[in-house]
């Protein structure tokens, strides 16, 4: 039988904008107190601050390009 208060919460929502991930995210992170991480707002931040990452995704942005899944991942991984 399992603790319920030692089981771990991993959600990922995924859709189009103006989906709701935000809005249903921030719900499920009150609920279950657990962090919301937006990859939006984490690029932002990481730009922001000038972290190496940043400005790596600055020069790609500046460009018109989109920011590749690497990039975004190397940035998630850093904020867990």
């Amino acid at each position: 039988m399992t603790d319920e208060s030692s089981r771990k919460l991993a959600l990922v929502l995924l859709g189009p904008p103006g989906a709701g991930k935000g809005t249903q995210a921030k719900m499920i992170a009150e609920r279950y107190r657990i962090p919301h991480i937006s990859t939006g707002d984490l690029l932002r931040d990481t730009v922001a601050r000038g972290t190496e990452l940043g400005l790596k995704a600055k020069a790609i942005m500046a460009r018109g390009e989109l920011v590749p899944d690497k990039l975004v991942c190397d940035m998630v991984g850093s904020r867990l």
